[in-house]
């Protein structure tokens, strides 16, 4: 172990928080490099995730795929069985041993890493059963694994389930939820759980990310990441809490942390709540949370995405996607993208089609959403691998929510999280050329899909980012020929009574609304219910047709009647559509 492992495991004894010498640790932050982003592929079983790393996922220049748990399971439809293990076979409703073998060779050969979702602290929450490859249990018991003696039993609280938070050793020795805690400040355990995550490595894994690490002392995650093989890239789930004795700080001596307060920052800075705006996004490493290159961030994961604690893809006017945006080209943290499907609202559904993910050309199909192919991200993810650990540069507030920056000179974004039009002359510190726009396009063979830019010999470039929207232009996608940015703003007013958990969108045939993809339509805000409104930045003088779809709690999709609509947008100015439901 390096010295500089041994002083964070002292920090960690002592509670002292982060040393600046936890940065070079027992396991290094493995996705840096010139692609770092991960995709949680969220309830895709192996087979239809090795298809994807071939057709999409390498081609497109993602670095990693993070797996749910491999391991077997209790039996049952809903997501959350797969977090409840009762053995270290490798059977699950995703996939047995061979295919999970294939699928990490199939993406390894298309140049994407595998991180294991992989659960340390728990078996299962259930008094017997038979898991998914037929193996009986017990609550404590998990016959040629585990007996009772394995499992804390903190006596604290009823059931032993944990209530109290501000009581560390209750968080780290009782139930989560009621699942059954093992004692992972004992030898056997420690020695167990390290082969499991063992074996998934020498199946050729890249990375783990250790789910519930929080109810994990540090000290013991720390001794079981030591007995790993190799230096696999390692995250860990720390909720943080405000006042709570267990902080993410103490576990950034493993690996990274995945930084909560990060995706709360991001929900409340572009839905303008809680006083919060995305102009107070400059410097993330001021803080006070995990640093930087020591932080998984994520806009949501499948937990946050079902209890309201982040944006999703249901979020109104765009700020789903312009959090994304954001994310991948802050240079804070290492970042995931959340590749989900449709009915989240339902807390406990399992994922559909048979477990196998499918995408459309650039979103999703049969009930997956595929955040992952939607443009504006894959745009994203080349142009953070284009300006690599380029420091950011020319940062610009027009408002509380319109921000603009660059990435060295090799690339820049402007966010236009705002109602109206954003026209300005921006310094880029970019080479004189012309540059195709990520958000709405790609380059190819130097001709643009999307808009195009001119970078003048200074750097400067009038730029005009239509409301609700970003662009983004970086040195790997020259072009031209692309659209020429000349937009209106206009007002949307749709009349539409809903129930509880219904939200109103809007899609049409115009890339900005989508281009008929209902799982990229522009959410409406019931700012004067029944009223919903939303303000969209279109191509002047353009004809287009569009209609309102309601969205349901279960995530299904209900349009408004035929015909569709039909409207032009004014060759300048500002244009008012009101409407209501048919």
């Amino acid at each position: 172990m390096k010295l500089s492992s041994l002083v964070c495991v002292l920090f960690w004894i002592l509670s002292l928080g982060f040393s600046p010498l936890c940065s070079s640790r027992v396991h290094e932050r493995a996705p840096a490099g010139d692609k770092d982003v991960i995709i949680q592929m969220f309830e895709w079983n192996w087979d239809s995730i090795a298809a994807e790393c071939t057709s999409f996922i390498g081609p497109a220049g993602y670095g990693f795929v993070q797996a749910s748990p491999a391991q077997e399971h209790i039996t049952g439809d809903q997501w959350w069985t797969d977090y409840q293990p009762v053995s270290y076979i490798l059977t699950s409703k995703r996939g047995d041993r061979a295919q999970y073998q294939n699928m990490i060779n199939t993406c390894r050969a298309a140049g994407v890493g595998v991180i294991a979702d992989t659960i340390w602290n728990h078996m299962s929450g259930l008094d017997s059963g038979v898991g998914v490859a037929g193996s009986s249990f017990t609550h404590y018991n998990y016959p040629g694994i585990y007996d009772n003696s394995s499992f804390h039993h903190c006596g604290l609280e009823p059931d032993d389930t944990i209530v109290n938070y501000d009581n560390r050793l209750e968080v780290q020795t009782c139930q989560l939820d009621g699942l059954a805690d093992l004692a992972t400040d004992t030898e056997p355990i420690r020695e167990r759980l390290a082969a499991y995550a063992n074996d998934l490595i020498s199946l050729g894994v890249s990375g783990l990310r250790l789910d519930a690490a929080k109810h994990m002392a540090a000290t013991d995650v720390a001794n079981m990441t030591s007995r790993l093989v190799g230096t696999p890239y390692v995250t860990q789930e720390v909720i943080w809490g405000a006042g709570e004795p267990i902080q993410p700080s103490e576990y950034i001596g493993i690996g990274d942390v995945m930084e909560f307060r990060y995706t709360t920052a991001l929900l409340n800075s572009f839905l303008g709540s809680n006083g919060a705006n995305i102009s107070g996004l400059q410097d993330l490493d001021d803080q006070g949370w995990v640093p930087g290159d020591l932080a998984n961030v994520f806009v949501a994961d499948h937990d946050t995405e079902r209890n309201q604690g982040s944006l999703n893809a249901n979020s109104p006017s765009n700020t789903y996607l312009l959090a994304h945006i954001f994310s991948l080209a802050h240079p804070f943290g290492t970042p995931t993208v959340l590749s989900s499907y449709v009915g989240f609202t339902d807390s406990d559904l399992g994922a559909p089609n048979g477990n196998s993910g499918t995408c459309s050309e650039n979103g999703g199909s049969d009930g997956w959403i595929c955040q992952h192919r939607w443009t504006a991200i894959v745009g994203m993810v080349g142009f953070r691998n284009e300006v690599g650990a380029a420091s950011m540069t020319n940062w610009v507030s027009a408002s509380s929510q319109q921000i603009a920056f660059g990435r060295g000179s090799a690339g820049f974004v402007a966010i236009n999280n705002a109602d109206s039009t954003w026209t300005t002359t921006f310094e880029t510190s970019m080479p004189e050329g012309s540059y195709c726009d990520v958000v709405s396009g790609s380059s190819v063979a130097g001709i643009c899909s999307g808009y195009s830019f001119t970078v003048s010999s200074d750097g400067t470039s009038n730029v005009v980012v239509p409301a609700r929207t970003a662009i983004a232009i970086h040195t790997g996608a020259q072009g031209s020929g692309g659209t020429s940015v000349s937009t209106v703003a206009v007002s949307f007013q749709e009349t539409a009574t809903t129930t509880f958990g219904e939200n109103i969108f809007l899609v049409g045939s115009v890339p900005q609304l989508g281009s008929w993809d209902t799982t990229q339509a522009i959410g409406l805000s019931p700012t004067n219910y029944p009223t919903w409104t939303v303000t969209v930045g279109l191509p002047a003088g353009t004809t287009f047709e569009y209609k309102f779809i309601r969205k349901e709690t279960d995530g299904s999709v209900v349009w408004e009647s035929d015909p569709n609509r039909s409207d032009t947008t004014p060759s300048s100015g500002t244009q008012t559509v009101v409407t209501t439901w048919r």
